[in-house]
């Protein structure tokens, strides 16, 4: 009798509550890069939102219910990306997919979102393919790889005279995509690119990628990479004094960058989808700044993305109510809008693009400085 009470028991409890949801937790599942050349993108996101949750869990959660992040690492490698999705959506049984880290990471998981109909939240990427055409699982928050590669090239062009540009870039689908980005820029000016270099993923095999682009002798280089092979590649190119001016996109990890440059990043420039971490006059960003320094941790733009990126996400979750599940969660994420300073997010099922507006920073003193113009 007992064993049949609980039988009854858990097939009323399975069929009460959505995957991913009890009367006491919510699970969501992360897979990002934690180990390998990328790994300070994966954890500085992966700390934003913790600090994040902690302090909401402290509170009492979403609607009575804790949230609760099941978190594997891909080492940013695509094959790695699918087996942990797989495992986070059949065997961990989570409802959103949230704090992910890349382009071909992202594109190698599409069929799992779109065969389980998970909503997948702020992915660290600008790719095309996750805003056009709009697909209704995806829910994006920075500005594109597009917006980031128009912002540069008119910039270099407008700023510092540049007349021929060229792209260092990682050699896949995140690399292609910012390629597409500035040939679609150089377009609408009447200008072709300059020259292109490329790398292996995960890899510091940048000399090759040099060589084309010394031969190429462009004023100016974008670069779409990770942190590690982009500055191997800076300090490299400047070592043989070939100094065109240099512009990473966001992507790339600003402080690790930074520090891997060390004083052969001053004058570099980097594009970023987000504002400042340091920023005092935006209130959310203020909040995050509070939050990070009270957790111990040191302000960062990744650790910015997964804190706006958790905010955001959690305001849905309580605007979906105690009835919780994937159909009433994308109902009311289609129907959010989030103000950023004077800019705003608004998901409704027809946009899930996120911000438009590109922030350009400079190096000056091995920090990320907001910049106007370039040439400031």
């Amino acid at each position: 009798m007992q064993k049949l009470l609980f039988v009854i028991c858990s097939f009323w409890l399975s069929t009460t509550f959505a995957q991913g949801v009890s009367d006491t937790e919510i699970k969501l599942g992360v897979s990002n890069a934690q180990s390998g050349p990328a790994a300070a993108l994966g954890l500085g996101v992966l700390e934003g939102a913790n600090v994040f949750l902690d302090e909401l869990n402290a509170k009492g959660g979403v609607n009575g219910r804790k949230v609760k992040l099941v978190v594997y690492d891909d080492a940013y490698e695509p094959k790695k990306t699918r087996e942990n999705t797989k495992k986070l959506i059949e065997q961990d049984k989570v409802l959103a997919l949230v704090g992910y880290v890349g382009t071909p990471t992202s594109k190698a998981i599409l069929p799992l979102i779109g065969k389980n109909k998970v909503p997948y939240i702020a992915p660290l990427t600008g790719a095309e393919f996750l805003r056009n055409p709009v697909n209704p699982n995806v829910f994006n928050i920075r500005a594109s790889y597009f917006d980031e590669t128009e912002a540069l090239v008119n910039a270099m062009i407008s700023d510092l005279g540049a007349k021929k540009i060229g792209v260092f870039v990682q050699d896949d689908g995140y690399g292609d995509a910012g390629k597409s980005g500035v040939v679609r820029a150089l377009r609408k000016k009447g200008l072709k690119l300059a020259g292109e270099g490329r790398y292996t993923r995960n890899t510091l095999d940048v000399d090759a990628g040099l060589e084309a682009l010394m031969k190429a002798k462009p004023d100016a280089i974008i670069m779409v990479g990770a942190y590690k092979p982009c500055a191997a590649f800076i300090k490299k190119a400047k070592a043989k004094s070939f100094s065109p001016h240099f512009a990473n996109i966001s992507f790339v990890g600003t402080k690790n960058l930074i520090e891997e440059l060390g004083e052969a990043g001053e004058g570099s420039f980097i594009s970023q989808a987000i504002p400042s971490p340091e920023s005092n006059e935006i209130a959310v960003i203020k909040e995050y700044h509070e939050a990070i320094k009270k957790a111990g941790k040191e302000p960062t733009y990744n650790s910015l993305e997964g804190y706006l990126g958790m905010k955001f996400f959690t305001q849905a979750l309580q605007a979906a109510g105690k009835d919780l599940s994937r159909d009433s969660l994308r109902k009311a994420l289609n129907s959010q809008k989030f103000k950023v300073g004077s800019e705003s997010i608004s998901w409704s099922a027809k946009n899930h693009s996120g911000l438009k507006k590109v922030f350009l920073t400079k190096i000056k003193g091995s920090k990320a400085v907001p910049v106007n113009k370039l040439n400031d």
